[in-house]
């Protein structure tokens, strides 16, 4: 199935209600309030911050945002988005990664892009920004790297997502730029295949470490924010590690370490599962829109 051209179908975007909208903003200056007063380091031009993506910078993970954007567009069905819901919910409950559903998104991710051109997916990244992540974005986690960027120093973003997204996200912040997993292309068109593997785990540290080199940085004076005890080489790496909206070993291990940790989720626990919960009645939707399509076809 090919995407749906832009022109073809007119889409309705629901804007954020206005409450929400005004909350965020709130929190924002509360969150900003908090680190200035709170994180106090004199501007060093040797310094950077590296943030991961899912669920410290945005709520939820960013490739499941991605997908949805896809299959609006019509890139698949709603067999596969049925199952690309199912494990944003999952992410929204447990706020952790599991390695199961990185691996099968990736699968995913890379047999529908196969084909593809470069300029479409970028094109996309940035509809899918607008459309489903910009009011996702966490205000405390967007005060800390605010903060980096007052005082001089350079901001990168480091995650397993698609590098077009995260560029996306960097570039619409404000920050210096970003480092994700990078999809093959030839000629501008996609093979199918990653260049490498997942920019995951020990890869982040790996980036990171070739980056400091390249930038002149001290890695001593740099700076890493993960919600993931995936991502325990990229903060263990840096002079100054934080957990932000950690999972259950991050925390254990931040606190053992006398790492700083900030968690913007509290007090909001019935909310998520609100969300979780509304995000899980979708996902049942198509489901059950895919399986009477399906007997509609038979």
């Amino acid at each position: 199935m090919t995407p749906r051209q832009s022109g073809s179908q007119r889409r309705v975007v629901r804007a954020p209600d206005l409450r929400v909208r005004s909350t965020l903003a709130g929190e924002a200056q509360a969150a900003s309030a908090e680190v200035e007063r709170e994180l106090t380091v004199p501007e060093d031009p040797a310094a950077a911050a590296f943030f991961d993506v899912d669920n410290t910078i945005v709520q939820g993970a960013s490739i499941y945002h991605l997908a949805r954007g896809m299959y609006q567009r019509g890139f698949f069905g709603p067999r596969e988005m049925a199952g690309a819901l199912g494990k944003q919910v999952w992410f929204r409950l447990h706020g952790a990664e599991n390695a199961g559903h990185v691996a099968d998104a990736r699968t995913a991710a890379l047999s529908v892009i196969a084909g593809h051109t470069v300029a479409e997916l970028q094109s996309l990244a940035d509809e899918v920004f607008d459309e489903g992540m910009a009011y996702r974005i966490w205000p405390g986690t967007r005060a800390l790297a605010q903060l980096h960027l007052d005082r001089g120093e350079r901001v990168w973003l480091v995650t397993a997502a698609p590098i077009e997204i995260a560029e996306v996200i960097a570039r619409r912040l404000g920050l210096t730029g970003a480092m994700g997993t990078v999809a093959e292309h030839v000629d501008g068109v996609y093979t199918g295949r990653l260049v490498g593997d997942l920019l995951h785990g020990e890869a982040k540290a790996v980036a990171v470490r070739s980056l400091v080199e390249d930038e002149g940085l001290d890695v001593t004076r740099c700076s890493a924010y993960s919600d993931s005890f995936n991502d325990l080489p990229l903060l263990g790496l840096v002079g100054h590690p934080c957990a932000v909206n950690p999972d259950r070993r991050l925390r254990r291990h931040a606190e053992q370490q006398g790492w700083p940790v900030r968690d913007y989720r509290v007090g909001r626990r019935a909310a998520r599962l609100g969300v979780a919960a509304a995000g899980a009645t979708g996902a049942v939707a198509v489901a059950a829109g895919a399986l009477a399509a399906r007997r509609r076809g038979s």
